[in-house]
């Protein structure tokens, strides 16, 4: 079943930058959809449509319909701090909060009015399992996230997106900066994850997108050149531009 509809989506930045044009996709429930191609393609701005982190953002012009579960998210009268809560995202580079561990997770739901502790407790406790770092952290809640490895870290910020309980989560490249071990962590717990949640992902690499992608769309100078079934296309890509990118010819 589609979570997301992408219909005629087109964004141009104030400075002239066209970074989508015309893109038409759709995201299913309960799967890793993978986002991939070179760099300026228009993957990362079109994470951004989907909880309108773009309005913080220099655009000059955005057209087409983003529709979750109906509902126009591009619609001016859409409840932004609603839509985040449903979406999650988690970036390239892990931005923990300066409090505990603990404190982390519980801290975007304190601010929505949440004050018992027993379920703050609960949320925090089930959010670090989900993100595979229970084990190694259950026995330091109160140390300062900082003093985290960078692995766990970026565990962290993923475990933070789920205390909130989003339908959706949104990773822009999340393991660009960690160790083969620490990547192979995050992938194990989205592969998990997305039994519960629907998952987008912008890979640090074409590999990382093979590995993972149920789906996989492959993005080139903010045209969707290519999209379908993840394994059906990295062995065997309808599109020329799709099979060079794949194989190394270019990028």
């Amino acid at each position: 079943m589609n979570k997301i509809v992408i219909e005629n989506l087109s964004l141009q930045y104030t400075d002239g930058t066209e970074s989508l044009r015309g893109i038409n996709m759709d995201i299913r429930e309960h799967a890793i959809t993978a986002l991939f191609g070179p760099a300026g393609g228009g993957k990362s701005t079109l994470l951004r449509c989907l909880n309108r982190l773009n309005d913080l953002t220099d655009v000059e012009e955005i057209s087409g319909r983003i529709l979750l579960d109906g509902e126009n998210v591009l619609d001016p009268q859409t409840d932004i701090i609603a839509l985040r809560r449903k979406v999650g995202m988690v970036f390239a580079r892990p931005v923990v909060l300066p409090m505990s561990i603990y404190q982390n997770l519980t801290y975007g739901l304190e601010l929505a009015g949440e004050k018992r502790r027993s379920v703050l407790y609960e949320a925090a406790e089930r959010s670090l399992k989900l993100a595979a770092l229970w084990d190694e952290v259950k026995d330091r809640l109160d140390d300062p996230a900082i003093a985290l490895s960078g692995g766990q870290q970026q565990r962290l910020c993923l475990a933070r997106s789920l205390a909130l309980q989003p339908e959706i989560i949104l990773l822009d490249e999340p393991t660009s900066g960690l160790d083969p071990i620490s990547t192979g962590k995050v992938e194990a717990a989205l592969q998990e994850l997305k039994k519960d949640y629907t998952i987008i992902l912008v890979p640090h690499s074409v590999q990382q997108a093979a590995r993972t992608a149920d789906y996989a769309a492959f993005f080139l100078q903010g045209e969707l050149v290519e999209y379908g079934d993840g394994a059906e296309l990295f062995t065997n890509p309808k599109e020329k531009r799709t099979e060079d990118y794949v194989t190394g010819r270019f990028g």
